[in-house]
């Protein structure tokens, strides 16, 4: 099965496993109380304050606004102690994170359409996460229970709202470590220095979160001035209040990605939060350091700081066993999936992560392209985050893990510490033109009443050529048909293949490993072996982005045709 699609079900898959195996063995412990502990005073109260219609489309409260901007983002801006901040964004955006927590349980209940089946697996994840409280700053768990209190009742068989609130900040640990990666084969580089046409800065990164193409409808920039700490804006969805790629007023940047871990045992901080603390609370790559070693993690991940004030970025690699710092000090920094840092580089499970995974495809290919040509501008950074030729500059289709855009990014951004600018891409995937975002601007005034109602400015990098050819049509057309065939032979559905569709399958992505182990993985459920061996053997015969997943297919075809 290919990796963009195993994405989607993994994870409810191996959770529905332990619920149905394993977490039988757990009877008792999993029947104890594994409620968590309302985070506020004595006394205290917490209601979504009042909102009032704002334009077309968008919302005000005392705290802050949302709105929708032509091109499809959403924008919020909130400011105020931190279960001010978290009601206030609750009350504003509740309706999108009622759809982003609807996409995720629909693909459940496809999965699992028994109720005490998701009975269960409430039980399963509160047991998991019982001790994550012990690991979330207080400010940051009041505020992610004062936005919890817009989440749908209607789903409350999995968690209450504050439970599942704070697990969704840890899908991301969650995600990489059971699926190894596939969650998240993010790329990223920061230059300065030689290497960049003003000397300044220049950070590029493409976020490949994916799950499904509405989820990453509806990207959220959201601009929040805390009460303590730095004004900061990141770029998330909603429900989402850690950070994976964000910018603060001093100039300091992070950016995530997960590397190669251990199925994690029990919670800790989940990543997006020491990251978000991060963004909150330094202003240069020292303050970033001291920080992150204060934090345990449970599952291993690189974030890529840039800093205005020192005119570098380096790489803080964190694991469940320690920390290790990355500081080429050459002007270039890249980074994919892999360790690059003396503490862990030469580790077993680095080793082998770099090995099988297509982690240094990437790699290689984005540091190719940083290091040839003339000192990068913002437009050059566009140019190399939408790269999806292989490691050596061959065509190996469209959306191959081993190219830098895979086509399934979440988002794409691209930031400008010294300047305070942030540019991200309007979608869909890195296709689109970038809005460009100026943080002085942004915090200019002290008032959610007194900011501009739209926080980008004037000024784009323009869309890429992709968007409005005919191929384009194409990949739209080959992407709904692979969900559709992953559907029906995961679900067990029967459905005949015609041949116009299977030859209209190949036509439209002819280069890409993925087309060919598609359609062998789909003769292979439904009993030709004939046609899936065929299959396979064409999929070997194209670039192939892992060893991991080469070995996958000849498994696959040696079980069709053992001669």
């Amino acid at each position: 099965m290919p990796r963009l699609f195993r994405v989607l079900l993994t994870l409810p898959l191996l959770l529905i496993e332990l619920l149905c195996g394993a977490a039988v063995a757990l009877l008792p412990l999993l029947l104890l109380d594994m409620q968590l502990t309302t985070p506020l005073a004595s006394g205290e109260t917490a209601e979504l304050p009042a909102r009032e219609p704002l334009g077309e489309g968008g919302w005000r409260t005392a705290n802050g606004w949302l709105a929708p901007t032509p091109d499809g983002l959403w924008e919020a801006y909130v400011q105020g102690g931190d279960l001010e901040r978290g009601l206030a964004i609750g009350s504003l955006a509740r309706e999108l994170i009622r759809k982003q927590e609807e996409l995720f349980v629909q693909r459940i209940r496809l999965l699992v359409p028994d109720e005490d089946k998701l009975g269960w697996l409430r039980h399963f994840i509160g047991f998991f996460n019982r001790d994550i409280e012990e690991h979330v700053p207080v400010e940051y768990r009041r505020e992610i229970y004062g936005e919890s209190r817009a989440f749908d009742p209607a789903f409350d068989m999995i968690g209450t709202g504050y439970e599942r609130a704070l697990n969704y900040h840890a899908a991301h640990d969650i995600g990489h470590a059971l699926q190894d990666l596939a969650f998240v084969g993010c790329t990223s580089f920061a230059a300065w220095g030689d290497r960049t046409a003003d000397g300044q800065l220049l950070i590029g990164r493409n976020f490949d979160f994916h799950l499904g193409e509405e989820f990453a409808c509806d990207k959220l920039v959201l601009a929040m001035r805390p009460d303590s700490g730095h004004p900061f804006v990141i770029v998330t969805w909603a429900g989402m209040l850690g950070a994976v790629s964000g910018m603060n007023l001093e100039g300091l940047t992070v950016t995530i990605n997960a590397s190669r871990s251990a199925l994690p045992t029990g919670a800790r901080t989940p990543i997006s939060l020491l990251a978000r603390e991060i963004l909150q609370h330094a202003a240069t790559v020292d303050e970033a350091v001291a920080i992150a070693a204060r934090r345990e993690v449970f599952v291993s991940e690189s974030i890529l700081v840039g800093s205005a004030r020192d005119g570098r970025a380096v790489v803080i690699e964190k694991a469940p066993d320690g920390m290790g710092v990355h500081d080429p000090g050459n002007g270039l920094v890249v980074c994919a999936n892999h360790y690059q840092s003396d503490a862990f580089f030469g580790s077993p499970v680095n080793q082998a992560n770099l090995r099988e995974s297509d982690s240094m495809a990437r790699f290689r290919r984005m540091r190719a392209l940083t290091v040839t040509g003339s000192p990068l501008t913002p437009a050059d950074a566009a140019r190399i985050l939408r790269e999806r030729r292989g490691p050596d500059g061959q065509d190996v289709g469209l959306g191959n893990p081993m190219a830098i855009d895979q086509l399934i990014a979440h988002h794409s951004v691209i930031m400008e510490p010294g300047k305070r600018t942030l540019w991200l891409g309007t979608g869909p995937y890195t296709l689109g033109a970038y809005r460009r975002y100026d943080l002085r601007a942004i915090f200019a005034l002290d008032t959610p009443a007194d900011v501009p109602l739209t926080l980008h400015q004037a000024g784009t990098l323009p869309a890429d050529t992709l968007l409005g050819s005919p191929a384009m049509g194409d990949l739209v057309w080959h992407r709904a048909m692979r969900a559709a065939l992953l559907e029906r032979r995961v679900t067990g559905r029967t459905y005949r293949l015609s041949a116009e569709d299977e030859a209209a399958y190949v036509r439209t992505d002819p280069h890409n490993a993925i087309t060919y182990s598609d359609l062998g993985f789909w003769y292979q459920a439904f009993g030709d072996t004939g046609l899936a061996a065929r299959y396979f053997r064409e999929a070997l015969a194209r670039p192939v982005a892992s060893i991991a997943e080469r070995r996958e297919l000849e498994k696959a075809l040696a079980a069709c045709d053992p001669n």
